[in-house]
């Protein structure tokens, strides 16, 4: 058990959810202040996408990344900033094969301009989704190859930026043990377990138990499920070792249509923690435990 789990926050995400949520943070200002009231609440890490203001729908925008961390840091908010790298690997394929994919909607750029945000902000962490997957039931799969993979964690690594390993099937984790392996990642290797996203692993106990039986050695792991799931996991994730991940991106209600906020999803978080009889890990101690290397 981890009796001293650190929480991270995923404060928006880049899915269809602008139109359910009424209050989902949208604008940099937005996503900046939800950031740092989840700060307050207890989050030690924020991650954070963008998206766009008139439209809410996800982004890829270095002004708005900008705008986001600048907005951060000047707050004083004791926190560390982790960005997606995950936008950029959405695409729609078409029922004639080459002939009509990528299909409309599709987002699909190289591994370079994924992480160009990351080149120019320097966040402490940002994610790294290690695999192609099918999302959602219909026609949108997430392209990640190993070609792109190893582009991207050796780049990452070069910019003295943490990878956060995100893995959705126990492939995914396999692949970041082959890039551990190859030395594209430093130690101490930060994973995160990330269920319940359809068609990756299900958000339930045997799931979490399997990816925890393959862990790397020596690893900083942290996990969740998405929607009603987030706060069994997160539980889950406690019991077994790991840290614990809540927030908007992962689901929108405190309870059956009850939409909740950044800070309260972080609160009940803390709560969990705390009735389990643990305490919960500040920003020092994560950067202790990732070997984060210092930011001004």
């Amino acid at each position: 058990m981890n009796w001293e789990p650190f929480i991270t926050c995923a404060v928006t995400g880049g899915g269809d959810t602008a139109g359910i949520h009424p209050d989902l943070p949208v604008t940099p200002l937005q996503i900046a202040t939800a950031a740092i009231e989840a700060a307050r609440a207890g989050a030690a890490i924020v991650h954070c996408h963008v998206r766009d203001p008139a439209t809410g729908a996800p982004s890829r925008d270095v002004a708005l990344y900008r705008e986001v961390v600048e907005r951060i840091r000047s707050s004083g908010a004791d926190v560390l900033i982790n960005l997606t790298t995950g936008m950029g690997g959405d695409m729609v394929v078409g029922m004639a094969g080459a002939a009509d994919t990528p299909g409309e909607g599709s987002d699909f750029v190289g591994p370079d301009e994924r992480i160009a945000h990351v080149r120019e902000l320097l966040p402490d962490i940002c994610t790294l989704d290690c695999g192609s997957m099918n999302f959602g039931d219909g026609a949108s799969i997430y392209v990640a190859p190993p070609t792109y993979l190893r582009d991207g964690a050796a780049k990452i690594r070069a910019l003295g930026v943490k990878p956060e390993l995100e893995v959705f099937d126990l492939g995914q984790l396999a692949f970041v043990q082959r890039m551990i392996a190859e030395g594209l990642v430093d130690d101490p290797a930060f994973v995160q377990v990330c269920l319940g996203i359809p068609w990756g692993a299900p958000a339930n106990a045997a799931s979490m138990m399997a990816f925890v039986q393959q862990l790397p050695v020596g690893c900083v792991w942290s996990g969740f499920g998405i929607s009603r799931m987030e706060m069994p996991m997160l539980a889950q994730a406690m019991l077994l070792g790991g840290n614990l991940r809540v927030g908007l991106e992962d689901n929108l209600y405190l309870a059956r249509g009850v939409p909740a906020s950044n800070a309260q999803l972080v609160g009940r978080a803390v709560e969990i923690v705390e009735r389990l009889g643990g305490k919960v890990a500040g920003p020092a101690e994560v950067r202790e435990r990732l070997r984060l290397p210092a930011r001004s």
